[in-house]
């Protein structure tokens, strides 16, 4: 498999991350200002010309900051291919993607590859393969990372692969399985824009679980001398706030079932 960089970024500013009462909009879009970020993001992020993939959440906001944001790829004729598995983890109206007919009818064919946006990947109901439960939400975790690795693993002439995946505040937690920083007021640790690089921990392909780690050169960008939580450290931290994260979900079934239910 070549070698293989995973340049992770939260999507801009959606109105939703204007106020509580804006999580109320389904699948909301970027505000004017997040779409600022976004031409912030295209002009400072350093690795347009090694860009080989890439991918996005389906939700509107995470495809809208990928299309923007790198639309020197996307202008230069890569598609965005819209991955479920990479979707926002809670189940508010803000959080629930478009149907894909919808998403058909906005975004041009020609530039997102919407083939894996099936019907039933924005239905988080209790049941469904999408229900926001810890476990399942480690799963799909692991099944973004292995998809992505094989997605790298397709290159099989190339020297690098480099792939940008554009996702969710919430979720990236769970993909990177890195609780470092995480804000529980904020529900994530990273900023709109906000983009770091990861390299596969076993780069032979083998890990079952296709464990991730920041790459140095990213890791100094944001945090200079600072040492890494150890393994230990992250499990602990993870602990805790998958467990504050478990109970907030569990009010937002509460809150969100029908009255004769609640």
């Amino acid at each position: 498999m070549p070698k293989t960089y995973i340049h992770l970024v939260r999507h801009a500013q959606g109105f939703h991350n204007i106020s509580k009462e804006n999580e109320t909009i389904h699948d909301p879009d970027l505000t004017p200002f997040g779409e600022e970020q976004c031409a912030a993001l295209r002009k400072n992020f350093p690795y347009h010309d090694k860009v080989t993939h890439l991918v996005a959440s389906p939700m509107r906001r995470t495809l809208r900051t990928c299309l923007l944001g790198f639309a020197p790829e996307v202008e230069a004729g890569k598609k965005v291919v819209a991955l479920p598995e990479v979707q926002e983890l809670s189940p508010l109206p803000c959080d629930i993607g478009s149907d894909p007919s919808v998403l058909a009818r906005d975004f041009d064919a020609s530039k997102v590859d919407l083939s894996l946006v099936k019907e039933g990947w924005n239905d988080k109901s209790a049941g469904s393969p999408w229900e926001p439960t810890i476990k399942g939400l480690e799963n799909r975790a692991r099944k973004a990372r292995v998809w992505l690795r094989d997605l790298a693993a397709q290159s099989k002439d190339a020297d690098e692969v480099h792939i940008v995946v554009v996702s969710h505040g919430g979720f990236i937690h769970f993909f990177t399985e890195d609780w470092d920083g995480m804000n529980p007021t904020k529900g994530t640790g990273w900023e709109n824009t906000e983009f770091r690089t990861y390299e596969f921990v076993d780069p032979s392909g083998n890990d079952k679980n296709a464990s991730l780690r920041e790459t140095r050169p990213s890791w100094r960008r944001r945090r200079g001398s600072e040492i890494p939580l150890t393994e230990t450290e992250q499990r602990e931290l993870r602990a805790v706030e998958q467990k504050h994260l478990e109970k907030e979900l569990a009010k937002l079934d509460v809150a969100q079932a029908p009255k004769d239910q609640a």
